[in-house]
């Protein structure tokens, strides 16, 4: 992941590429699960949500579905 991609397109990638909703998202990363929907509405964030957002990004592993 990019880190100088600006974190509202890094997180729309994410995303994508993972299938996850927003609001998971936001559950697991940051446990709002509005934290997108704010991001998208233009929220700013602090240097260190931001951090916390990509390394939760960067070490993300999908769960297995069950058998």
């Amino acid at each position: 992941m990019d880190d100088m991609q600006p974190l509202a397109k890094a997180i729309e990638a994410f995303l994508a590429r993972h299938s996850v909703s927003a609001v998971r998202f936001g559950r697991e990363a940051m446990n709002d699960p509005h934290f997108v929907r704010d991001i998208r509405a233009g929220r700013r964030v602090w240097p260190e949500t931001e951090t916390r957002v990509r390394s939760f990004m960067a070490s993300y592993e999908p769960q297995q579905a069950a058998a």
